[in-house]
């Protein structure tokens, strides 16, 4: 039994579900983005609660860049067959090849971006009106701008000076023909948050946010794992580590931590102590400082 107070885990939870059962009375067709990370394995264990006994009514969907770490996908599969949800996914790999995205270049090109592209025309073939994402305030300073209900246009497209109020929790879904919204449920939540709600619900989460031994590259100051996706520049060298890692994305550009911690309790006291955020370890976010803000405004998660 955890020792957690559980108080505000509680009163967080009651406000996600109240957020994801206003999605289902407002809009006619909503997903979940599912990325195979503990937030949205978090999304999912609150669905399931929100109507419970029935399935939740709405698919999930992971837009795939085929960059993936392979421990994610293999839980992405096990997860779906366990909760018996419907899966969709549309690989980023599809848009580069009829044309829709165009590969970066580079020693790490990433396909981080090109999502995009991938996730727009998604939302587009499903006719979506309201996509569920696992983004937090407490993650980068762009998503801290964000409300629940993040309106986009018919292009996809957010304006950040342009959203609507959401005062005593009143919520505004009214859109024109081809716009959407994404659904934000775990504004409020931090990181440790969601460590210590994956700890109180028994939820299983992807071996890679253990502490485990693996070759890594040290890149300017970001640990990439060995893939095929990267190429070492001339000076470059493999070296094998303990690491995890504190966020799930493409392995081109999501960094690990030199880490021991091979429990849930041992990740939640490092959470604690820790000094960087989670997207710290992201090399697309360091690309420049508005990064993420200029991705989200063109579509992004």
């Amino acid at each position: 039994m955890h020792c957690y107070s559980l108080s505000h885990l509680k009163q967080l939870e009651a406000e996600a579900i109240f957020v994801m059962r206003e999605v289902a009375a407002q809009f006619e067709k909503p997903v979940l983005l599912f990325s195979g990370g503990k937030d949205s394995i978090v999304m999912v264990r609150l669905a399931q609660k929100a109507f419970w006994p029935g399935k939740f009514p709405f698919p999930l969907m992971h837009i795939d860049t085929g960059h993936n770490f392979e421990e994610t996908i293999t839980f992405r599969d096990k997860l779906v067959e366990q909760t018996g949800a419907r899966l969709i996914i549309r690989m980023v790999q599809d848009s580069i090849d009829r044309g829709r995205a165009v590969e970066e270049k580079g020693p790490n090109p990433s396909r981080n971006g090109l999502q995009t592209i991938t996730l727009l025309d998604a939302i587009e073939e499903f006719k979506f009106d309201a996509a569920f994402g696992g983004a937090r305030r407490d993650e980068e300073k762009a998503r801290a701008k964000e409300r629940f209900f993040s309106h986009r246009d018919e292009f996809g497209q957010w304006d950040p000076k342009n959203q609507r109020p959401e005062l005593w929790n009143l919520f505004n879904g009214r859109k024109h023909p081809g716009e959407h919204f994404r659904v934000f449920p775990l504004s409020n939540w931090t990181e440790m948050d969601v460590w210590q709600y994956i700890a109180q619900e028994g939820l299983e989460i992807p071996s890679i946010y253990f502490t485990h031994r693996r070759r890594i590259v040290n890149r300017s100051g970001t640990l990439l794992a060995e893939s095929p996706y990267i190429t070492l520049l001339g000076s470059e060298a493999y070296e094998e580590r303990e690491v995890r890692f504190r966020t799930v994305g493409d392995m081109t550009c999501t960094g690990a931590v030199n880490s021991s911690a091979a429990s849930l309790e041992e990740i939640i006291a490092e959470v604690a102590s820790a000094r960087q955020t989670e997207r710290g370890t992201r090399a697309d976010d360091k690309r420049s400082e508005a990064a993420m803000e200029d991705r989200k405004k063109q579509g992004y998660f």
